[in-house]
């Protein structure tokens, strides 16, 4: 296949709608398959039956490629969950879908582990565009349960945030629990409400 297939008048290809899903599921296939370190625009180019020029004028490399991959296989967050309490807030957001409990969510996360130790520039582009949307839709849960006044005044937010996905995929990947809503819940109870409210019910 030459460019020219997937390329528009001013030879710049046209990979969007079905064809970059096509592109961006052979991407998720093979990572999850291989991992990001051993992943190849050949490898890509080949399982979805493009070309590798093709890939290169839309993408400047795996990097890009990657990150949007998985960027699209998360749902469009229109507003973050408002149950009115803090453990409902967490209970929606962290067992649903693109939550812990997301298998393919974890799954391909996993199989960019290494990567983030390993390669600062994917690592870069993973906390900016992947976790950063994450981080700021825990602080908002955080600080609305403060201003609700569910939360202790000595609080620190941003420890507090990354504490329920921590644990959790602590013990996914060192232990081998399974991020169930049990275990989610759990924690929730065991650890984060009483670490950061008042003491009275959330």
């Amino acid at each position: 296949m030459t460019p020219s297939a997937d390329a528009g008048p001013s030879s710049r290809p046209r990979v969007e709608g079905d064809r970059a899903q096509e592109i961006y599921g052979a991407t998720l296939e093979i990572l999850m398959e291989v991992g990001y370190d051993r992943l190849t625009m050949d490898a890509v180019a080949a399982r979805a039956k493009a070309s590798k020029a093709t890939l290169y004028r839309k993408w400047e490399g795996k990097t890009d490629l990657v990150i949007e991959a998985l960027l699209s296989q998360k749902a469009p967050m229109v507003s973050v969950a408002d149950t009115g309490s803090l453990r409902g807030d967490l209970m929606a957001t962290f067992c649903g879908t693109g939550g812990l409990t997301d298998h393919a969510q974890t799954a391909l996360l996993g199989s960019v582990v290494t990567a983030i130790g390993r390669d600062a520039e994917f690592a870069a582009a993973f906390r900016e565009q992947f976790i950063g949307p994450k981080q700021t839709i825990a602080r908002e849960i955080y600080e609305r349960a403060q201003r609700r006044g569910e939360l202790r005044d000595d609080v620190d937010i941003d420890i507090l945030s990354a504490a329920l996905p921590g644990i959790v995929l602590h013990r996914m990947f060192l232990l081998g629990d399974p991020p169930t809503p049990d275990l989610i819940t759990h924690v929730i109870d065991q650890v984060i409400l009483p670490a950061a409210t008042r003491g009275r019910d959330a």
